[in-house]
């Protein structure tokens, strides 16, 4: 990422929408973008008490509109008001474990609502791109330890995964659409395990592992040697930004995946990371009982941003996971305020890009 793109964002007509911007990756991008001096808007269902968005007191931070994806005529209506040029569409229900419980609303959310989103946006003569955030678990996983490549099968075995495969489908269905109608380019973006400070989703390891602390509980492991592509969050957005550029400038649907370097970490070696960086008196104990489906292996190839974008990741898996876990450990043992810590991290991995 480097000036010219930045600008380039800078100087679009009108805002970038982000869709769940009261999520975890959410916040970390409207702070972001605002670190850069680039118009955001968001559209969203209301922040969680103890979301990042919420502890960093980003209500009001920039214009903003709470609801429901689903919701066609709310959606369709703050669209034409706010006139965006650019839409990164993450709001989704985005954990595993909840799409066991409710699949219908999954699949509503991820699917539907999904179509809903490009629907409105395709009626909006100001939109000029669109990025989808999906996710690494489209791949037609088969626990064979590759490194799944864009051009690779998508199928999805638990209710998440194939609900993001539908995703999927309706990207492509709309890019069809769009193609048909001389509209904007629309593309995913897939990601493999996004960390960071602030997450405090329920179902996923690091922010398990934080209120196992904050709470003074034993952390219970869900299928230890399992291996996910961790990511720090800050790789992950630029690697969203570059490719929303080249898709604006090309005006191409590429679709892009971003992963960490190195081979994924297992779960096991990432509460001991964890452990070893803040919470050694931390316990474990593990449940192999579990009946819900999870892939044992996950693996992406970042290829093609490399090569296409000259993107690249900062943080190995083990920095992510150190920084992940320094993040709370300031937040919560040293009470500073967890928006000033956001902006120096922002402000730290600039500097390792060589953006001043």
């Amino acid at each position: 990422m480097d000036f010219a793109l930045i600008n380039r964002l800078r100087n679009l007509p009108g805002p970038i929408l982000i869709t769940g911007h009261t999520g975890f990756k959410g916040a970390w991008l409207s702070m972001y973008l605002n670190h850069l001096d680039i118009r955001t808007i968001g559209f969203s269902l209301e922040p969680e008490i103890d979301s990042l968005f919420t502890r960093a007191g980003l209500m009001g931070s920039q214009a903003e509109e709470f609801g429901d994806i689903r919701d066609f005529p709310k959606l369709h209506f703050y669209l034409n008001k706010m006139q965006p040029s650019l839409i990164i569409h993450m709001a989704a229900q985005p954990l595993v474990v909840d799409s066991y419980k409710n699949p219908l609303e999954t699949f509503e959310i991820n699917v539907m609502g999904t179509a809903n989103v490009l629907a409105a946006a395709l009626e909006v003569d100001s939109v000029q791109a669109i990025a989808v955030v999906t996710t690494d678990k489209v791949y037609r996983n088969n626990n064979k330890q590759i490194k799944f490549k864009e051009s690779d099968p998508l199928g999805g075995n638990d209710p998440y995964s194939a609900s993001k495969v539908g995703t999927e489908a309706v990207v492509d269905a709309w890019s069809q659409i769009a193609a048909n109608k001389n509209g904007p380019p629309i593309f995913s973006l897939r990601a493999g395990n996004v960390i960071g400070g602030g997450d405090y989703s329920a179902n996923r390891l690091l922010p398990d592992i934080v209120r196992a602390k904050m709470n003074n509980e034993m952390l219970t492991l869900r299928n230890p040697r399992s291996t996910r592509p961790w990511q720090h969050v800050l790789d992950a957005l630029t690697g969203y930004l570059m490719a929303c550029d080249y898709a604006l400038t090309n005006k191409t649907n590429q679709h892009f995946n971003f992963g960490p370097p190195g081979e994924s970490l297992s779960v096991l070696e990432v509460t001991n990371i964890a452990r070893e960086n803040w919470l050694n008196t931390m316990q474990i104990s593990v449940n192999n009982s579990s009946e819900l489906y999870e892939a044992k292996t996950l693996e992406l190839d970042s290829t093609l941003a490399k090569s296409i974008l000259g993107w690249s990741s900062q943080f190995t898996q083990t920095e992510a996971v150190i920084s992940t876990v320094e993040w709370w450990r300031r937040a919560v043992d040293q009470g500073e305020n967890p928006k000033l810590i956001c902006e120096e991290e922002i402000d730290t991995y600039l500097g390792l890009i060589q953006i001043d």
